[in-house]
């Protein structure tokens, strides 16, 4: 079985979004990395040397690569990422191997069937 890793960056209001919209469209978990910072095409504003943007997150979702288009597709959608300029940014990543997935394994594989794979 190949796996992707879709990574998102978003603000934090919009993480619960994220997991709820991968895990409906067949992700079986994640990671989150708090109160990441970033920066876009203008650097952000401050206030006596403070930066005022919000705090983003990394949502890290570890999926089979044939629910990755799609999970990454309705994230996408959800987030408004393609309207709503500095909303976030998602992309995924090939992986070579991965251990410690088998609960995950036997998940996805009663979903989509062994014939799909």
């Amino acid at each position: 079985m190949k796996f992707k890793l879709l990574v998102v960056m978003t603000e934090d209001k919009q993480t619960e979004l994220v997991i709820e919209t991968a895990r409906a469209h067949g992700g079986t978990g994640c990671t989150i990395i708090q109160s990441a910072r970033g920066e876009g095409l203008k650097p952000a504003k401050t206030f006596l040397g403070l930066t005022v943007a919000g705090q983003r997150d990394v949502i890290l979702l570890l999926v089979e690569e044939h629910l990755s288009r799609d999970i990454l597709e309705a994230i996408g959608a959800a987030c408004r990422f393609d309207v709503d300029p500095g909303a976030g940014v998602a992309f995924q990543i090939d992986i070579e191997d991965a251990i410690g997935l088998r609960s995950q394994i036997e998940t996805i594989e009663q979903e989509i069937g062994e014939e799909d794979l």
